[in-house]
């Protein structure tokens, strides 16, 4: 192949194809747990369909020849990405009390997805729990991108007793490693709704007081300190719900 037909994606997409962890949801995850929940929260693994990161080293004029590895990045490569008509079909809503509350994250260019979600899992979108300043940005096709959103949704009611109402909706934290959340949110919602029964979706982590679903469950149980970290002086084992 001639330089001149030779681009950046080219080079790309043969390494993508093979890094992109990609499996059918129905193979990918576990039943639902046979339990209702008052508080549910969500970051799902959101598809991209393929879409790449990579630096200046995919320009002609910055790589002369593609001489030198391109710098890529994907969600795909860190975790199998699930479409949106298969996270519709989870079914969630068989694990929702009559009176539920569902936060969910998402990103800009997935916004219009997580509402469509919500309403396909029984709730309604009502605003805008937490914006998450991640104090750095990324290249961002309009504005550069430095934020993400972690949106509510009502089912029936708000789950009653009602703890704190003081839970900033604004947090600043810096970007740690890839999807991974600031624990002070988990922590808000704790505050919030301290009786309710609560799952986490597409866990990653196992927390004091909260259930949790999907494959990257650890089987230590943490709590969490007043500032959104992880207390390591609390920390207890258990075996998670679903193992």
């Amino acid at each position: 192949m001639k330089n001149e037909a030779v681009s950046g994606y080219s080079i790309y997409n043969v390494e993508a194809k093979k890094r992109a962890k990609i499996n059918p949801l129905d193979e990918l995850y576990p039943q639902l747990p046979n339990a209702t929940y008052d508080i549910i929260y969500a970051d799902p693994p959101w598809d991209y369909n393929g879409k790449m990161q990579y630096d200046k080293t995919s320009i002609k004029t910055e790589n002369i020849g593609f001489e030198k590895n391109i710098f890529i990045s994907s969600a795909t490569f860190k975790y199998p990405t699930v479409k949106l008509r298969d996270l519709k079909g989870l079914g969630v809503n068989s694990i929702t009390s009559s009176d539920c509350l569902l936060f969910l994250w998402t990103t800009g260019p997935h916004m219009s997805n997580a509402i469509e979600l919500g309403n396909a899992w029984g709730f309604e979108y009502k605003t805008i729990a937490f914006v998450w300043d991640k104090m750095m940005h990324n290249p961002g096709r309009y504005t550069l991108s430095q934020v993400e959103l972690c949106l509510v949704f009502k089912k029936g009611r708000i789950p009653s007793p009602r703890g704190a109402r003081n839970v900033r909706q604004l947090i600043q934290f810096p970007r740690g490693k890839h999807s991974e959340k600031p624990e002070i949110v988990i922590d808000g919602i704790t505050k919030m709704f301290p009786t309710q029964r609560k799952i986490e979706l597409f866990a990653r982590k196992n927390y004091i007081g909260w259930d949790n679903w999907g494959l990257e469950i650890p089987s230590s149980e943490i709590s969490i300190i007043s500032n959104g970290e992880i207390d390591p002086n609390e920390t207890q084992i258990k075996l998670s719900a679903l193992q």
